[in-house]
């Protein structure tokens, strides 16, 4: 798969650069730099900067890009001996995704399971998450609801964010917990809500409607750390 920009490609070189099989540059680097990269065990290539825009069809690449090697998500159900697993209810935006792995890998959460997609683009959640991706177990499960049982089956407690739920700060977490968050314009489907444990929400300052997905999200996973807070 294409990655491109310069901050998750440079996540990838110094964090993962197994996975690199090509770097390609458009821009110019220095010499040090340079001879750095021609060491790193995969293909450096300079090209033009209009095969760049081609390449990437005309995205802000910063004059980095670099086919790796593809991700490959998980089973769901090795992630029923984890602590802390965040389930993706319907969510779509890959934008949103991939700040939700960025999130969720800063703030201790040990695996994400998509539900409700039968495949996503891994390459354009690598770049949203910065690189992120490589460091967080992700699996994809088209039915959220077995998704729920098995957890609940296996000891967890559940919790789902909607904005009519009890503020997160009165909510007792448990040690074996799952985080559910819906989809960007639904929300949570009642059949998944009535399979919680527990609704939460965020208690606002001011009168406002809601707050993004991913905001909202890295929210709840800080709030729902335990050990550390």
């Amino acid at each position: 798969m294409l990655i491109y920009a310069k901050q998750p490609i440079y996540y990838l070189i110094n964090n993962y650069p197994q996975m690199i099989k090509t770097l390609y540059l458009a821009k110019e680097l220095e010499k040090k730099e340079y001879s750095r990269l021609m060491k790193m065990g995969f293909e450096v290539k300079r090209i033009p900067n209009e095969a760049a825009q081609k390449m990437c069809k005309n995205a802000s690449h910063q004059g980095f890009l670099a086919e790796v090697s593809d991700y490959k998500p998980y089973t769901y159900q090795l992630f029923l001996n984890k602590k802390f697993v965040l389930v993706l209810s319907g969510l779509t935006d890959i934008g949103n995704i991939g700040a939700i792995v960025r999130s969720a890998y800063a703030l201790g959460v040990d695996a994400i399971i998509a539900c409700g997609v039968k495949q996503l683009p891994f390459d354009g959640i690598t770049r949203s998450s910065t690189g992120a991706l490589f460091d967080m177990p992700f699996a994809i499960e088209q039915n959220v609801h077995d998704v729920l049982n098995d957890f609940k089956m296996s000891g967890f407690t559940t919790y789902g964010a909607d904005m009519g739920g009890k503020d997160i700060r009165d909510v007792e977490i448990a040690d074996k917990r799952v985080l559910v968050l819906g989809s960007e314009g639904e929300g949570l489907t009642s059949r998944v809500v009535s399979k919680l444990d527990e609704v939460v929400s965020i208690k606002m300052a001011h009168q406002f409607d809601s707050l993004n997905v991913s905001v909202a999200g890295a929210i709840l996973m800080d709030r729902m750390r335990i050990g550390d807070n």
